[in-house]
This record gives C-alpha cells, sequence and structure tokens, in this order.
C-alpha cells in the first residue's frame, strides 16, 4: 500500500511541473515591448548627440519607433480582462490533475496483471548461467591445456565444442593437434575435414579433401570422409564421381543408418538414383522421374531439381518441424549455389524447431557444418 501511495506522490509531482504554468497569471501585453521602445527612443536622440546619425535620419527613426510605441500601448489589455483565461487555465490543470492518474489507474487495472508475482530469480538466471557454464568450462579446458598441451582428452572434449559454438578455426587447430599427438587415425583426419570444411563456408578446400582421402585410406568405410569427397567431386563438376561415391555409401549402409538420407537427397541433386536396395525409402523423384532426368541435358535436369526443391520449401511450410526436410532443403540450396536462399532457410528451420531442443540442435549441426551462420 505504502509503494502505491509513493507512486500517487511521484504522479502529483509530475503533472504539477508540467500543468503549473497554466496556473500563472499571463505577462500583459505590450508591458515589455513599451520598454523596449521607448530605449529605442534614447539610444537615437544619443546616436544623434554623438553625430553617428544626421538630423533627418534622426526624425525619421523616432517617427518610426513612436509609431511602435503607441501601437503596442494601444495594444496593451486590462488585466481584468486576464481573469476569465486564467480561471480556464486552472481549471485545465485540475481536470488534468484528478483524470490523467484516474485514468492511467484505470487502464492497468483493465489490462495489467497487478497480483501476478515476480518470475523467481533463479528462472530468470537460468540461461545465463547455462551460458557462463559453459563458457567457464572452455576457460577451464583451455587454461588446462596451456599447462598440459600434450592431454589428448582435453583435446578430444574442445575440438567437438569449438565446432558446435562455430568457432571452426580453433576446431582446426584442435584437430591437428590431436593428430600429431596420436598419429594418423581415419576418424581424426575426417573430422579435420569437416572442420576445415566448416571454416571454408562449406567449400572443400584442397586441404580439407586431403584430409577426407587420408581417412579413406585408412578406413575405406569411413562415412564422413565418403560423403565430403562425393562433395569435393560434385564441387569440381565431376558429378559421376559424386554419384558413384554416394550410391557405393549408400550400398553398405545399414538400414537404419542416420545419415542415410542425407546421402539420397545429395545423389538426387546430381541426378542420379539411389541404390535399388534403399530407393524405397528415399523421398523424392518416382522412378519415371529419374529416368526423365537422365535423358535430359544439364540446364532441363537443373530446372527439373529446382522444382523438386521448391515443392519441397512448400512441403516445410505445411509440417514445419520435419527436421530432415529442412536439413535436404539447406543442402539442396548449397548444391544449387543459393546461398541467400540456404541463410533465410536456414532461419527458417531455427525458427520453426525452436520448441524442440533435441531438433533444433541437429539442425544447428547442418547449418554448421555447411557454413551457413547468419
Amino acid at each position: 500500500m505504502t509503494l502505491w501511495f509513493v507512486f500517487a506522490l511521484m504522479t502529483a509531482a509530475a503533472i504539477f511541473a508540467v500543468l503549473w504554468p497554466l496556473s500563472k497569471r499571463g505577462t500583459v501585453r505590450g508591458g515589455s515591448e513599451v520598454v523596449v521602445y521607448r530605449d529605442q527612443l534614447d539610444e537615437i536622440e544619443r546616436d544623434r548627440a554623438a553625430g553617428l546619425i544626421g538630423e533627418a535620419e534622426a526624425d525619421a527613426a523616432r517617427i518610426e519607433v513612436s509609431r511602435r510605441l503607441l501601437a503596442a500601448v494601444d495594444d496593451r489589455a486590462p488585466i481584468a480582462e486576464a481573469k476569465p483565461s486564467l480561471w480556464r487555465r486552472r481549471m485545465t490543470a485540475l481536470a488534468g490533475l484528478l483524470m490523467l492518474p484516474a485514468g492511467a489507474t484505470a487502464l492497468y487495472l483493465a489490462l495489467g496483471s497487478p497480483q501476478l508475482p515476480g518470475e523467481p530469480l533463479a528462472a530468470r538466471l537460468k540461461d545465463v548461467h547455462q551460458n557462463d557454464s559453459i563458457a567457464k568450462m572452455i576457460s577451464q579446458v583451455e587454461a588446462h591445456l596451456e599447462q598440459s598441451p600434450d592431454d589428448v582428452r582435453g583435446w578430444q572434449v574442445i575440438a567437438p565444442i569449438y565446432m558446435r559454438l562455430g568457432r571452426f578455426d580453433s576446431a582446426v587447430a584442435a584437430q591437428r593437434k590431436l593428430i600429431a599427438l596420436q598419429g594418423e587415425n581415419a576418424d581424426h583426419d575426417a573430422d579435420l575435414g569437416e572442420a576445415l570444411t566448416a571454416a571454408a563456408n562449406g567449400v572443400v578446400t584442397e586441404d580439407a579433401k586431403a584430409a577426407f582421402q587420408r581417412a579413406a585410406k585408412l578406413d575405406a568405410d569411413q562415412v564422413k570422409a565418403q560423403f565430403f569427397l562425393g562433395m569435393a567431386a560434385q564441387q569440381d563438376g565431376n558429378k559421376k564421381e559424386a554419384a558413384a561415391i554416394w550410391s557405393a555409401l549408400l550400398t553398405k549402409a545399414p538400414p537404419d543408418a542416420p545419415w542415410a538420407q542425407t546421402v539420397r537427397e545429395a545423389l538426387t541433386q546430381v541426378g542420379a538414383a539411389p541404390p535399388q536396395a534403399v530407393a524405397s525409402a528415399a523421398p523424392g523423384p518416382d522412378a519415371a522421374q529419374i529416368a526423365d532426368a537422365s535423358q535430359m541435358n544439364e540446364a532441363d535436369r537443373t530446372e527439373m531439381i529446382r522444382g523438386m526443391v521448391a515443392r519441397l520449401a512448400d512441403k516445410l511450410k505445411e509440417n514445419a518441424d520435419d527436421v530432415q526436410g529442412w536439413q535436404r532443403l539447406l543442402r539442396a540450396y548449397v548444391v544449387l549455389g543459393e546461398r541467400d536462399k540456404a541463410v533465410n532457410a536456414a532461419s527458417d528451420a531455427r525458427n520453426a524447431l525452436a520448441g524442440d531442443p533435441g531438433k533444433l540442435r541437429e539442425i544447428e549441426d547442418v547449418i554448421k557444418t555447411l557454413g551457413l551462420q547468419s
């Protein structure tokens, strides 16, 4: 109750500060002007006596100032004539003092929530604490690695975190350190290639390609290496080689492989059909469309693919929680070289999946891998 009383006093003080001038008697018009004109007459006389102006000029100036002086004297209003205006101003101030706080209070009681309890401090600081804890953990690991740069476990922990946070250059350095400590390893080489690709905004550079080739040489079944080698071939314009790499990858894929759908979509983008064993599970063109695509020239095939991508985008407007659909759309735009559309689609996907942390993490991983951070 005391708080409301204080608020009322503050409101009243603010209103008085604004309306107080309305309650004061206005200056009678012409009073100050008379004084000014009389000073001007004296000044003309001084200038004439000092020889600054001639007699004729002094007479002309005196006549003009005298005319203005007489007009100002005639315009002076009696004090009694100002009283009705003063009364109206005071009534306006009183009305404002009473009605403004009453109206504001009524509006707040109707639209506000005066009885709603405040959100607990712990809830408000939850996200801040989470971010602080992640940053603190990273700082602790980095400080530890400065003291113990040969700690393999520390580099293994920090490298994937750098990738998730979009710190791709740091991820590259961490993967190189792991390789230096443990020697050539298919997984480490594949992770290094992925980090190099992400750092280059989704382009498989020569260094990244070399890392994937080393990984594939050490382990022919290394999925990440094979997929990115196919992407490298596609970016080099060798779609047949890309299709061959991805088809071989699908042929050896287990039925429930989580990455199989991504590879199928990649095959579709280069106009190739997935292997028969998994073709029935892959959404996209039917057998007739694939047959037609094989007979098309490059321009017609690209146009058909663009149409398929547009239909996928329309479908996602109706079923926005399809995380695999969003992943396919992002990769399709990247393959088509439509980066602006890919970035916009990434933003739409984040908004659509914001309510599902698991799906949001999945789409964030793809966004970072493709280098689509806005």
